[in-house]
């Protein structure tokens, strides 16, 4: 009886542990691994659209990843001498916590683009549908390697999605730049072909990546590499309409608002939305996803005046403002890209609001307005003008950027901080092809009228008078235009600036490293006195007013430059990074290591410096 007992007690416990392993062996529907998810064209489409939401992060165009850019070139500094200061002044260490973000969050679109790469050969679709998902996949992928290779110089180059389940292959070694640049011209090259052209229309002409844009990347990783006749090409490719059909905008601030997003100028350009449209969630990073996120960027946080609640973090060079005061339109009013590049005020915009211009012939739509505040030239009068004259940091000073920013738009009263801008980015438009195939031709064929034409489609946008051939007697002075008086005034402030001095080799020339500093001058706090009298009694106090005065060694604080060290036109690689991954190296910036000897022995050159006058 005793053993009958046990044995029943046995058999108890092996049906109940059975029943047991039966019921918990359910798959959750609600939390699917990636072994399970990607089968599908649907879910595919799904895991596309999952890559596109991470170019909306900090660290790749939400703010840090897009300013960082702009905040090294000679455009613009950093006014409020914190948050970006290591980066501005050139001399930031593998410490600086900066250094993680945009190696983090384009290394997140890296890998869900490796997803989708993984997958998409095994699914059973149209070849329309596999072309689109493919196409997008690459293009991405190919993004976050030109932002890293561009920031970083030297990155891991991960492309097979089983590498990060194998410990063996999950560390990735270092990889050239050359190597990763070469990666991204051989994936634009298949997605210039298999993308959709943006006259398809739908999702392709609003939004999603399409043939133009990876021609678009392509023309410009070429060009980083000095590959100027492949890079033509292309160019002449899409001004012809081969990728679909693009042309300017007549009106240069239809670029910056957010009615006029996805426009024909544009080839590609991060999807942004306002406060509270997406959710109220501010997803900084990767960690942090939640379905109420907020769909809005934060580079109006660094650039809007701090008067109406910014940041202040970074202004622009008086170098850029003095730039567009140096010429005038066909008519004699100021170049209206200044109105939308910078929040100052002008003289001129109170004589031509609702005007009939040159550049606008339906009525001029500049005012001296900026946040729905009316703004008045210092004259000293302290109840008015000090208030209402803005600045971009209240205790440095600074000339405020009106790009990415709702202060010219007559939307809001004030900036709301953190990742709430609607304003969708344009990473590239049609006015950089047009440059750029003027900067090709001038490479190759030294200055012609063709390359004039390139510039003057641009200038004639906002009724600048056309560029003679005949003031232009070398390929040295053309460049000159293009690079210092052309490009700074047309894409002002706006990412990419540092790559192109990167590119053009600034960082290895003496004339041009001393050209780079007398742009960067800046000039901390400039103040106005102002005097007035209270209960019978004269006082005076100094305020900080925008100083928009041409600086120079004598009447600047100094330049962003003075503090450069040799390898740190790169981001270093973060020290943490180099703690976990045994197969990272450090870059140029990592050892202090100079450039200049594989930029020369390339065969790339440096064209002098130039003087225009």
């Amino acid at each position: 009886m005793r053993r009958l007992n046990i044995f029943l007690v046995i058999f108890t416990l092996i049906a109940g542990l059975t029943a047991c392993d039966d019921q918990l062996d359910v798959t959750n529907p609600n939390n699917q691994t990636t072994f399970e998810f990607g089968d599908t064209e649907s879910e595919l489409q799904e895991a596309i659209v999952s890559c596109y939401n991470r170019i909306r992060l900090e660290g790749t165009f939400a703010r840090v990843g897009y300013v960082i850019d702009a905040v090294r070139g000679d455009e613009v500094w950093n006014s409020s001498q914190q948050w970006y200061i290591d980066a501005d002044n050139l001399n930031h260490t593998s410490a600086y916590f900066m250094a993680e973000w945009p190696w983090r969050d384009n290394y997140h679109v890296v890998n869900r683009a490796n997803f989708v790469l993984s997958k998409v050969d095994g699914v059973q679709m149209s070849e329309d549908s596999y072309n689109q998902i493919k196409g997008q996949a690459l293009f991405l992928r190919s993004l976050a390697y030109y932002n890293l290779a561009t920031i970083y110089q030297d990155v891991p180059l991960i492309t097979n999605y089983d590498d990060y389940s194998d410990i063996s292959t999950m560390y990735a070694q270092t990889a050239s730049q050359d190597s990763v640049l070469n990666k991204v011209e051989e994936d634009l090259t298949l997605a210039m072909q298999i993308l959709p052209s943006r006259n398809e229309g739908g999702e392709w002409a609003s939004g999603r990546a399409t043939s133009g844009a990876a021609a678009g990347y392509m023309a410009r990783t070429l060009m980083f590499r000095h590959k100027f006749t492949e890079a033509y090409a292309i160019l002449k490719d899409i001004i012809a309409g081969d990728y679909g059909d693009y042309e300017l905008t007549a009106d240069f601030g239809d670029n910056f608002r957010e009615d006029t997003e996805n426009n024909k100028e544009s080839l590609f350009e991060v999807q942004f939305m306002d406060y509270g449209t997406g959710g109220t969630d501010e997803e900084w990073t990767p960690v942090n996803i939640s379905s109420e996120a907020t769909q809005g960027h934060a580079v109006e946080s660094n650039y809007a005046p701090q008067d109406k609640g910014s940041w202040g973090d970074c202004a622009a060079s008086p170098w850029l403002y003095n730039l567009f005061k140096e010429e005038k339109c066909t008519d004699g009013f100021l170049d209206p890209r200044l109105y939308w590049t910078l929040v100052t005020y002008e003289a001129e915009y109170d004589a031509i609001t609702g005007v009939a211009t040159a550049a606008y012939p339906d009525g001029d739509p500049r005012q001296n307005v900026a946040y729905k505040d009316q703004l008045i030239p210092v004259t000293g009068d302290k109840d008015n003008d000090w208030i209402l004259k803005f600045r971009s940091n209240t205790s440095q000073g600074g000339i405020s950027i009106a790009k990415w920013t709702y202060a010219r738009t007559d939307i809001s009263e004030d900036v709301i901080v953190g990742l709430r801008t609607g304003i969708n980015l344009r990473l590239m438009r049609y006015s950089d092809v047009l440059l750029r195939a003027a900067e090709c031709e001038n490479e190759i064929n030294g200055p012609t009228q063709t390359a004039i034409d390139y510039i003057n489609e641009v200038r004639r946008r906002v009724a600048l008078p056309d560029l003679q051939l005949t003031d232009f007697p070398t390929a040295d002075a053309l460049f000159e235009q293009i690079a210092n008086v052309e490009r700074p005034k047309e894409f002002g402030c706006e990412n990419g600036r540092g790559t192109d001095l990167i590119r053009w080799g600034f960082f290895y020339d003496a004339g041009r490293m001393q050209q780079l500093k007398e742009h960067s001058y800046y000039k901390l706090a400039p103040k106005q006195l102002y005097t007035w009298v209270e209960d019978g009694v004269e006082k005076q106090e100094e305020f900080v007013i925008v100083d928009t005065e041409e600086l120079s060694a004598v009447n600047s604080n100094g330049s962003s430059y003075d503090t450069y060290i040799t390898g740190h036109e790169y981001f270093p690689v973060w020290q943490t990074n180099l703690d976990t991954n045994p197969n990272l190296v450090g870059n140029s910036a990592n050892k202090n290591s100079d450039n200049s000897t594989v930029f020369f022995e390339k065969g790339y050159a440096v064209r002098p410096v130039y003087n225009l006058d």
